[in-house]
């Protein structure tokens, strides 16, 4: 038989998600942000879960073809635009809109010989300091791409940098407003977090939300405000293989980072740094033994991890373990808890899932 580990994209779930997040935008349209592989879930597996979004946001071209490939014929964003001038050429005859954030995309697009004008999202730098043009060259820039017979119609757009934390988007929206005046062109400002902290303020939803990371039901600003009603679209379930009876004094794993204090009994876990699971999770890492709470004990390895069995006589080999997501039985594990644990965030997590890692698609909800 296989190796017993399984991670399980939920489609009703992602669907649900992405009702939530509409309900919060209001009036506005939705981008569903399907970067990285759809945040490492797969494009193609999501795909029916989102096919309800306005549109769909992304990096790559090839995964812009995928998305056509599967029927789609809304819109497309390339959230960081294009990245030489021949790139223009498929955004032409996929009807790709496309951001641009600097001058040298816009000598692109200058040169660019197309029969259909491009859709473009001029991009602000109010802030974040990554991409985008600053608030002093940004009314110039507008000027050229409004001038240019290659360019249809022209949306602003920023990205906000502390919209999960203390100090919020506000400075940054006033920079960007301040920075676009009265130029004409629809909006788009939040990403996930701004979308699920201020996004019941119309002027914030503006026209266009990014829904990134929530749409898989992970919370940006965990563990602030809980889980926000959101559900995880990923469960990364396996099985206990194997226990062992330790003693007091005995040691788990390589370099013997955990000993017991006592007798107890652990169980050994089909999954590792191999699947994507970090092997930086330190003791105390939660998991679920049978849709029972415990904990990580010792050193995460390449094929399998430890887990302790105190307190689980029923426990032992081919027990399912949730190592986030929910059990079969519903209990929930949250993927940012699990993240937190070992010092990183969800979005690492859902990313580096292995290759190596069977996934099925389920259509039903296991949302409690």
């Amino acid at each position: 038989m296989p190796r017993p580990i399984l991670a399980t994209i939920h489609t009703a779930t992602l669907r649900a998600n992405l009702q939530a997040l509409r309900r919060r935008a209001g009036d506005a349209r939705v981008w569903a942000v399907v970067k990285a592989n759809a945040y490492g879930h797969g494009i193609e597996r999501v795909f029916d879960g989102l096919h309800a979004a306005d549109g769909f946001a992304l990096l790559d071209l090839a995964e812009a073809q995928r998305l056509r490939a599967l029927g789609w014929r809304g819109p497309i964003l390339l959230l960081e635009g294009v990245f030489e001038a021949r790139d223009l050429e498929l955004c032409s005859r996929l009807g790709l809109w496309h951001t641009v954030h600097c001058e040298a995309q816009i000598d692109m697009l200058a040169a660019h010989k197309t029969h259909e004008p491009h859709r473009v999202f001029l991009k602000m730098n109010s802030g974040m300091n990554r991409l985008g043009l600053r608030p002093a060259q940004f009314r110039a820039a507008w000027a050229r791409l409004d001038a240019l017979p290659q360019v249809d119609e022209i949306s602003l757009m920023t990205h906000f940098s502390d919209a999960d934390g203390a100090r919020g988007i506000a400075a940054q929206f006033a920079v960007f407003n301040d920075g676009c005046g009265d130029l004409p062109g629809e909006r788009c400002v939040c990403n996930s977090a701004a979308l699920l902290r201020f996004g019941d303020d119309a002027k914030v939803a503006s026209d266009w939300v990014r829904a990134g990371i929530a749409l898989y039901g992970s919370a940006p600003d965990f563990p602030a405000n809980g889980d926000w009603g959101l559900a995880p679209a990923m469960s990364l379930r396996t099985a206990i293989i194997g226990t062992q009876e330790l003693q007091a004094g005995d040691s788990v794993g390589y370099s013997s980072t955990f000993v017991a204090d006592k007798p107890m009994r652990i169980g050994v876990v089909a999954c590792g740094y191999a699947d994507g699971y970090p092997r930086h999770a330190p003791t105390g890492t939660p998991v679920l033994v049978g849709g029972v709470r415990s904990r990580v004990v010792g050193r995460v390895s390449m094929d399998m991890l430890t887990v302790d069995l105190s307190g689980l006589p029923q426990a032992g080999i081919g027990t399912e373990v949730t190592l986030w997501g929910r059990s079969t039985s519903r209990q929930a594990l949250s993927i940012d808890e699990v993240a937190a644990s070992a010092g990183t965030v969800g979005y690492e997590l859902m990313c580096a899932l292995a290759a190596r890692v069977p996934v099925v698609v389920e259509t039903d909800s296991i949302a409690s």
